[in-house]
Order: structure tokens, then sequence, then C-alpha cells
């Protein structure tokens, strides 16, 4: 037997003079096996065509669906209505992250600007030469790179951080697992101390206070509390 939810969505467009912030709520029929994101998607097409949220996949793959749920940062594609015993949820857009228009963020201009401020690439001196196949590289060591390469950049970390949210300049959790994923990379020639200076600071591995939210909530279960822990023993002895 279906039972009624009520979705209550923080709504405002930060382009529009006129709008303003308030919390609008939503009632409908819970369907068997119904998402965060089928209802979502169910209001927008027959309540509230004005409503404004993210997605691609609906598979927890492309990271575009993060919002906050009962104050959880998640991903609405991930998130089953049946674990909510009472029938209400409260949405509101992801913290740390520029606001387009209600549930939906600039998480990509976050992520661009992180990028940028850990040199989120390869850094050799060796040439390259394309026709020639790429030098092996050791199974687990591939393994433990492509362990960190699984980030989806949903900013549900970032999002979850307390460190972010008082910092805006802030690498967060998804710059520091970036850091650790070309750390471990051999085809990177970076040292130690090339590391230090782009985060050796309260805007990088030191600013960071253990909370570990980042881990708890990450949609992909990223090793993201070892691999700061890993940084941080590494960059302290830097002189």
């Amino acid at each position: 037997m279906s039972r009624d939810i009520t979705i209550s969505v923080l709504k405002f467009n930060p382009r529009d003079e006129d709008s303003k912030p308030e919390f609008v709520e939503y009632n409908l029929k819970e369907t068997p096996g119904m998402t965060l994101f089928i209802a979502l998607t169910k209001i927008r097409e027959e309540i509230d065509a004005d409503l404004s949220f993210d997605f691609v996949c609906r598979a927890g793959i492309c990271g575009s669906c993060g919002m906050v749920v009962n104050g959880v940062p998640t991903l609405a594609c991930r998130t089953l209505i049946e674990n909510y015993p009472d029938g209400k949820l409260q949405l509101i857009p992801m913290p740390a992250f520029e606001l387009i228009k209600d549930l939906s963020v600039n998480t990509g201009k976050w992520m661009d600007n992180m990028s940028t401020k850990v040199e989120s690439w390869i850094v050799s001196n060796d040439e390259v030469d394309i026709t020639k196949i790429e030098e092996k590289m050791d199974p687990d060591t591939a393994d433990a790179v492509f362990e960190l390469d699984r980030c989806i950049e949903c900013g549900i970390c970032v999002a979850s951080c307390a460190t972010a949210l008082m910092r805006p300049d802030f690498v967060g959790p998804a710059g520091l697992n970036r850091i650790a994923r070309f750390s471990i990379d051999p085809r990177d020639k970076r040292t130690d101390d090339d590391f230090y200076e782009l985060i050796g600071d309260d805007n990088g591995i030191f600013g960071c206070m253990s909370l570990l939210s980042c881990e708890d909530h990450c949609p992909k279960h990223l090793p993201l509390q070892n691999k700061i822990a890993y940084l941080r023993r590494k960059l302290v002895s830097v002189k």
C-alpha cells in the first residue's frame, strides 16, 4: 500500500530580484522502490515545472544530483524514500558551492578551481613518444591509483566538510584525494616538497580537522580518512 509523503524544498533563484528563499511543500504518493530522484522528477512533471535540480545518469555515477536531505548531503538517485519512516524529507542545496537555482549548484566551477590549485595533472619532464607503448605500471600501484580515481566529483565530501564551509579557499577532501592520487603515481615526478608547496598550509592538508564526515558520506566509499592521514604524515616532516 502506497503512503503519502511530503517533500519540502528550499526554493530560491538568485538571478531573480523578486525571488526570496522559501520552503515549498509537495505532497505525493510513494511508489515501490521510489528514489528521491524519481520523486523530484514526478514533482517537476506533474506539480511544479519551475523546480530546478540536476541529474544525468540516475545511477550514482555522474555525481550531478547531490543535495542535502534532512541535514545529510547525499545523491538523490541513490536515496530511497522508504528509508524515511515518517515520509518527510527536507531538501536544501549543498553549501560551499555557487547556487544556480533551488537545488542546483555549480560544482563544476568549484572543482575546476580546485584542480588548478592542486595542479591536478601528471608533472614530468620525460618526453612522451606516442608511437611507443606506454611504460608498464605495477598492478598493485595501478589498483591504488584507480581506487582514488573513482571520485565522481559530486561535491558531497565538500558539502560535508566543516573546514570547507569556513574556508572558501580550502581544497577540500576532493582536492586532498587528488593530491594523494598523484603522489602514488610513478609517472608523476613531483617530490614531497613540491606537494607541500601546493597543500602545506591551512587551506590544504593542515586545515583538515579530521572530523571525517567526508568519508562518512562519500557515495563511492573512497578511503579519504586513510589518504588524508597518509598525506599529513608525509608532509609534516617536510622542512
